[in-house]
């Protein structure tokens, strides 16, 4: 086993949406970016929400949608050992501060946790630390087989749900 630290969370503070989710895999770590394995469904269906081919541009780029979109991610773990990145690996989780996040960004209004782990271990961390935020489990972007995955389109389904907070109509936030 070995430690590894997430990265710092994308967030501005108009955030609307955030997504976390359990730890960054080798991939993303390595080059430094959130959902950074080509084969991560996360921009394919955030492109898939807003109609746009967020999956060609560069890291750049899909930090400055996100961000025009108002929505962040992070994690919800800030340091674990783990070999690979499978979530099933995690021991001696450490969990990130997202009880002075919440508080940090008052715009907040809603919390997508990207998979079970991320739910797991997000459901854990409120036992201890008392805020309260709406949260919801979404099915994992990961592309690796699992028990219960759901095929792509399933999985976009199931993100539409944050587009009710992007807006207090239930639209897409535009600046």
């Amino acid at each position: 086993m070995i430690e590894i630290t997430s990265m710092k969370p994308v967030i501005r503070k108009d955030v609307r949406v955030l997504i976390l989710g359990s730890m960054p895999g080798v991939e993303s770590l390595k080059r430094q970016q959130y959902y950074g394995n080509p084969r991560n469904h996360f921009w394919l269906i955030l492109g898939e929400l807003f109609n746009q081919e967020l999956h060609q541009l560069n890291y750049t780029e899909k930090i400055t949608f996100l961000h025009k979109h108002k929505i962040g991610v992070w994690d919800v773990i800030a340091s674990c050992e783990r070999m690979g990145s499978l979530d099933s690996a995690i021991k001696n989780e450490k969990m990130n501060d997202l009880a002075s996040l919440v508080v940090k960004y008052p715009s907040l209004q809603w919390i997508g946790l990207n998979g079970t782990k991320a739910y797991q271990s997000f459901r854990k961390y409120l036992k201890q630390h008392h805020f309260s935020i709406l949260y919801e489990k979404l099915p994992s972007s990961s592309p690796v087989p699992g028990r219960n995955v759901k095929n792509f389109k399933e999985k976009v389904v199931e993100w539409e749900k944050i587009l009710n907070y992007l807006d207090t109509n239930g639209g897409i936030y535009n600046e």
